[in-house]
């Protein structure tokens, strides 16, 4: 199953995408009003962390590839999906927003980490994009396989970069554990 064919289901079916990308911002208004002031918490904010990656991870997605159709394959952003484009980043912003009116996202589980990936995403992206408009990659008009493998590595190559940048000491002075 391609992308394409997985986005067309996806908009033959609208109500699983509505009532998903619904649910995520509503869940975290309940949340929020049933947490009260304990939303750093134990079990709010594990369920605020579920919320945040169900909504950021295809909230990013959808930017991501929405920049790509936009920059890469010159797409007009009025032939866009607003199911499959616009409705995830809405919602991952909305849950943002109010989980953020609750409890800072310092102290949900796992954002750093999921900010991090954001950023080293986005710094990949700019560099495939500055590669292909300068012509220095001629495998872009190869296969979409060649292209993933060229978004693992430099993906790889720029995590490896920022952990010895700006964790290379607080993982060194970890005492190991022994089992």
């Amino acid at each position: 199953m391609t992308l394409q064919q997985l986005f067309d289901s996806a908009s033959h079916h609208p109500d699983l995408l509505v009532g998903f990308f619904a649910m995520l911002p509503i869940t975290a208004a309940i949340a929020g009003i049933g947490a009260g002031d304990e939303g750093a918490e134990s079990p709010w904010k594990y369920l605020y962390s579920t919320l945040v990656y169900g909504a950021a991870v295809p909230g990013m997605f959808a930017v991501v590839l929405g920049l790509y159709m936009i920059m890469v394959e010159h797409r007009s952003i009025m032939q866009f999906n607003v199911l499959i484009f616009i409705l995830p980043f809405l919602s991952m912003v909305a849950t943002l927003l109010l989980i953020n009116r609750k409890v800072a996202l310092r102290h949900v589980p796992g954002f750093s980490k999921l900010s991090g990936l954001l950023m080293m995403v986005a710094a990949t992206f700019v560099v495939m994009l500055v590669m292909q408009k300068m012509r220095i990659f001629v495998v872009f008009f190869g296969s979409m396989k060649t292209l993933v493998g060229l978004f693992i590595v430099l993906l790889a190559l720029f995590m490896f970069g920022y952990g010895k940048m700006f964790g290379g000491e607080k993982n060194q002075s970890r005492p190991s554990r022994k089992y």
